[in-house]
């Protein structure tokens, strides 16, 4: 029996659940990105499509 990887990469998914919008539905998300503009990250959120 061989095991799969765990780890299955979508864009679309990844977005949905990581993105900036995403994050600014809920408090807890505003909260996260508070805490990582706090930290001067050049990244707030995932940014799959450029």
């Amino acid at each position: 029996m061989k095991t799969t990887q765990t780890y299955q990469p979508k864009k679309r998914q990844r977005r949905r659940k990581c993105g900036f919008r995403a994050r600014m539905k809920t408090k807890k998300g505003q909260a996260v990105l508070k805490r990582r503009r706090l930290k001067k990250r050049q990244s707030l959120a995932v940014r799959t499509r450029r």
